[in-house]
């Protein structure tokens, strides 16, 4: 996933002795971020703009790897948002500013091609290209648009989706298209995969716009239904650290093309669509029947990671996630080992950081996102998640490496207007 949009600053280094450094991060109240946004847009454009809008980060809670063999995944909208200030013109040019990067775009926005924007603003131009043919009898599409994202830039929390997703809700305000939110979802993974350029199996966007206060999103690859599962965390003491462990992003794209074309490998050798079709309980049948053993670990991972998708949300059907969470974590740990081994889509700072958390008393911790550097994330007792925090640092500290960051995730509403 690539992140365009923003960039917190980094906690100190901490060591074992210097606890204090440790900082559990947190969003800025979205009102006050709204006006934050209003006042840059002001100050950018010389005028107050018609509305303030924005749309969530992500994380994935468990359902990594399994987007591309039309799998299950339990991601959820953390507090941290993009936000996009915004007016329409009586022009058919589009002007874009970032209150996080000195790029500017001023373009007739009839004449959007992929090849005449780069950077961030494809991320917002795209999604109005991805729009046009809903636009096509509007006297004009002129608009202005600032942007101010506080999704942590590079952690692997999908600023990228937050962006488009924020100025698909604004586009669609302004310019009255009348797209319910699935329209705006594809046109979020549109923008990113044809425009951008960049590669999106949908679940970021899904994630950014469906997602609900207090629920976490079940979502089907297959068909892209969602559905809300209650994962209310604070009203019973728990948290979800997030711990970006800020470590560097190498061979990423090959990585990932790699083990996509593995897993259809193992789609074909078992002559299936997808592996999604392959039973769980004739596991060690579909795997027996794979003669290259990459590929075998690689199919190993999706069939088990869909299968312990559908069990964390069985559990979570059936009761509290207080009643259930050594189950739960389980889980979560389960899901991290499979990503370490089979599919080996880790990095060093990843794993320190899951063996740190779960060695501090974390119920379950795992990597979250496509791997190779990015985020971890733990459940944990909310009056332990400073301890947990404390515990990773010290462990990062051991091993040399630079500081991570941390954040405390809430199950957060999908994009909207803010103002």
């Amino acid at each position: 996933m690539t992140s365009t949009d923003s960039r917190t600053a980094h906690a100190p280094a901490a060591t074992g002795t210097d606890r204090a450094a440790v900082e559990l991060s947190a969003a800025p109240e979205r009102s006050v971020a709204a006006d934050r946004a209003a006042k840059l847009f002001e100050e950018s454009f010389g005028y107050a703009p018609d509305g303030v809008w924005s749309a969530p980060g992500r994380v994935n809670i468990i359902g990594e790897h399994v987007d591309y063999q039309d799998g299950l995944c339990l991601p959820m909208a953390i507090s941290h948002r993009c936000f996009a200030a915004a007016a329409r013109t009586p022009t058919n040019r589009l002007r874009l500013r970032s209150a996080q990067d000195e790029t500017v775009l001023d373009i007739d926005a009839r004449e959007l091609t992929a090849e005449a924007v780069s950077g961030w603003p494809a991320y917002v131009a795209g999604v109005l290209w991805a729009l046009s043919s809903r636009i096509s009898g509007a006297s004009t599409r002129g608009m202005d648009i600032l942007i101010d994202g506080q999704v942590p830039l590079g952690a692997g929390l999908s600023s990228s989706a937050a962006l488009e997703c924020a100025a698909a809700e604004a586009i669609e305000d302004l310019l009255s298209l009348g797209t319910g939110p699935l329209d705006r979802v594809r046109a979020a993974i549109t923008a990113e995969t044809d425009f951008a350029g960049a590669s999106t199996g949908g679940l970021d966007q899904s994630a950014s716009v469906l997602s609900r206060e207090g629920h976490a999103l079940y979502l089907d690859c297959r068909d892209f239904s969602t559905r809300p599962v209650p994962w209310d965390l604070a009203s019973q003491d728990l948290a979800l650290l997030i711990t970006d462990t800020r470590a560097e992003h190498s061979h990423v794209d090959g990585e990932y093309t790699a083990r996509r074309a593995d897993s259809e490998s193992a789609a074909q050798a078992l002559d299936l669509p997808t592996l999604r079709d392959a039973d769980p309980a004739q596991l060690d049948a579909f795997l027996a029947r794979i003669d290259d053993e990459v590929v075998r670990r690689r199919a190993r991972h999706v069939i088990t990671e869909i299968q312990r998708v559908r069990e964390f949300d069985a559990l979570l059907a059936s009761g509290t996630v207080r009643e259930h969470v050594a189950e739960l974590g389980a889980l979560l740990n389960a899901s991290h080992d499979s990503l370490r081994e089979d599919y080996e889509v880790t990095v060093p700072h990843l794993d320190v950081a899951v063996d740190a958390a779960r060695a501090a008393g974390a119920h379950g911790a795992r990597m979250t996102g496509g791997g190779f550097g990015g985020s971890t994330i733990a459940l944990v007792e909310a009056d332990q998640a400073q301890a947990v925090a404390e515990s990773i640092a010290a462990a990062f500290a051991d091993q040399g490496f630079d500081a991570p960051v941390f954040f405390l995730a809430l199950p957060s509403d999908g994009a909207g207007q803010d103002r």
